[in-house]
């Protein structure tokens, strides 16, 4: 006599799926200052006649590195206690 016995499964609560993030945010920065802003600076005496001023070219480069790294991020997903268990 042959027997034939069928597979049965049990399952128990899984954790199901979990979701991290860790965004940095926003970033604010205080007051900048790059050389005063003062450009040149000329002084002119009593004159007679035309007078022509030429203060020049002005270049003045500031470079900035901000960063809002946010981390770590830990997620979980455990199933918790007490969960029911069925069989298919």
């Amino acid at each position: 006599m042959d027997f034939i016995f069928a597979q049965e499964v049990a399952s128990a609560g899984n954790g199901g799926g979990a979701a991290a993030s860790a965004n940095g945010g926003a970033v604010a920065t205080g007051d900048v200052n790059s050389g005063s802003n003062t450009g040149s600076a000329i002084g002119v005496g009593d004159s007679v006649g035309s007078v022509a001023v030429d203060g020049g070219a002005i270049a003045n480069t500031t470079n900035l590195g901000v960063s809002a790294s946010g981390g770590t991020a830990i997620a979980d997903a455990s199933g918790g206690d007490y969960n029911v268990s069925f069989v298919s």
